[in-house]
Order: structure tokens, then sequence, then C-alpha cells
């Protein structure tokens, strides 16, 4: 399993994400650049430029048609993904953390930070309405006074969001009303990632408590739980197997120089079903900051701390492996 090395940034990579066809990948990290690439040779497609600060996530519509970036400028920008033009530009008083379309790609979902005395929201914007990106104005926002969202995903139909926040709680949030449907908190410490299934059904939450756990997209029952050493900072959902891919390290700022030789930062696949992990892939020198499979499910990528993006493309014999019970 040789991978491909995509080198486009010079900071820590913060999210990557495929489009529906899993032709492209695109990846945003702290140097404020986003990238496009081939996902089948890593060959660079072409950068979105325009945010001046830290970019923290990426989002990319069904058709492939808009890109969708959050920044840590207290931006964010809607891209052509064809051209790299700058659509349009949604300012906010703080850093936005997370953004997504919905399924139709009609409607834009992203998350504030809280900080400098500013709380968190939740703001809704209908891109078929020119009037909301030109005032500014979404046509939905929701306070989130108690804990601050740090990972949020489209629910199934664009009802509602599944938001994960930094206590470590699961809120739905209504996308008509902006209510809270559903609360759990199955997690002890804060939510790093949330990404779902590539029908909806499932979503999958990387927490600092070192688990990660598998929900019901619907109901928010919990599933399974996946369990590390180490905090999770990324996990993903196979579309084609019953297996996980999860991603973690330290913290940053606790990364020593002898950490890579023991391999704690390992991409590491366990069984959906029967919670067991199964195997690990080396390669990040750093923490494994996101993971990502391709909706063929026939390769995966991550996003290091160390600024690289990895594809690595699965053996033949990893799709007729067969876990013992």
């Amino acid at each position: 399993m040789k991978p491909i090395l995509l080198q486009g940034h010079e900071r820590s990579i913060t999210q990557i994400k495929y489009n529906r066809e899993g032709d492209l990948l695109f990846s945003v990290a702290k140097d404020t650049v986003v990238n496009a690439w081939y996902s089948v040779n890593g060959e660079r497609l072409g950068t979105y430029n325009g945010h001046t600060g830290a970019v923290w996530c990426v989002d990319c519509d069904w058709d492939t048609k808009n890109v969708l970036t959050g920044s840590a400028d207290n931006s964010c920008r809607l891209w052509d993904c064809e051209t790299g033009k700058q659509l349009a530009l949604l300012e906010t008083s703080s850093a936005v953390r997370t953004c997504g379309f919905d399924f139709s790609g009609n409607i834009i979902m992203f998350s504030t930070d809280k900080q400098m005395g500013y709380q968190c929201f939740l703001n809704f914007f209908d891109l078929r309405d020119p009037q909301q990106i030109k005032d500014n104005q979404p046509y939905l926002t929701v306070p989130c006074s108690e804990s601050k969202i740090t990972s949020a995903v489209w629910g199934p139909l664009g009802d509602y969001v599944i938001a994960g926040h930094e206590s470590g709680e699961m809120n739905q949030f209504s996308a008509k009303s902006g209510e809270v449907l559903k609360k759990i908190k199955e997690h002890t410490k804060q939510i790093n990632d949330m990404q779902s299934s590539v029908d909806l059904t499932m979503v999958i939450s990387a927490s600092k408590d070192n688990t990660a756990k598998l929900f019901d997209s619907t109901t928010l029952d919990h599933i399974k739980t996946f369990k590390t050493e180490r905090p999770v900072n990324s996990a993903a959902i196979s579309p084609i197997m019953d297996h996980v891919v999860m991603g973690g390290g330290q913290e940053a700022m606790e990364v020593t120089t002898t950490s890579t030789r023991i391999g704690k930062f390992e991409a590491r696949f366990f069984h959906a079903a029967y919670e067991e992990e199964f195997g690990r892939v080396k390669g990040h020198f750093g923490p494994i900051n996101c993971v990502a499979f391709h909706p063929d499910g026939k390769s995966y990528s991550s996003g290091g701390e160390d600024g690289y993006v990895r594809i690595h493309n699965f053996d033949p014999h990893y799709f007729d492996f067969e876990l013992e019970a």
C-alpha cells in the first residue's frame, strides 16, 4: 500500500473532503490555502485564494458545482469549483469552525466560534435567495450559549443538522425552526470531528475522550464505541465494508520528538460490528487531524499535523479480509 503524498500546505491540515464522485479531494489547512486535488494520481488541480486566516473547514455540494470554506478570518466563502472564482463572502464576528451543504446543495450551514465576547451561532443561508447573501442575513440563526459547536453534519433529507459540542454532547438542530430536536451526551470530552456514512443513516463522532462512537442519525441512538488510548481527532465510515478508520495522536502542543518511533501516529482500522481493531497504517510525522474514505471505498486519505495529505489505495487482500469473531 504505497501512499500518494500531497504537498500543498505549509501548515497543519485541518480538514479533507472528497466530492461525491470521489474524483476530487479538497484539503484545507492553517495556512489560508484551499487546495483541490485529483484523487487518482495526487495531481493538484488548483487553489481557491482569498482567505486571510487559518481555514478550518471545507465542503463540496453533491454535483461538485460549489465549494464552501470557513476560516479564522471571520468569513465563510462560497467558490465556483471549476474556475476558483469567489461567489459569495459571508462575514461573521468570530471564526467559522464548521460548514456544510445540505443534500440539495441549496442550503448551507456554518457555525461560528465562541470568542472575543461573541457567542457561538449556527447560521443557515438559502443560496437560492441572493438577497440573503447580499445583506449577509441568514434566514435562521441558532445561538448555542452553553457549549460551542466543534463539528457538525447535515442529517438525511436536509431536515436538521447534527452538531457535536465542546462539552461532548450532541444536538439535532432543525433547519426549519432552529429548535433542538434531540440531545444526547455520550462523550465525556470535546467532540473533534463528525462524519456521516454515505447513505446518511449513520454518523460517527471522534472525541478527545479517546473514543469514536457510531450513532443512528435520525434517532441519535448510540450503536457502537471504538476505544483507543489517545484522543481521536477524526473518524470515517467505509462506504462498502463494515470498517471504520480513525486518526489521532496527541494534542499538537504535547508532541515530543520520540513519538513517531513508538508509532503513535497511525491510522487505525476497526471493524464496525465487532468494535475490534484489525489494522494500522503508519505514515504521518505528527498526529492525524482528519481522515476520509473515498466514496468507492477502495482508498482512504489522511491529513496530518505535518502538513501532508496522504492518499492510500487499499491492496486487493483488504477486500477479502474477514475478521475471525
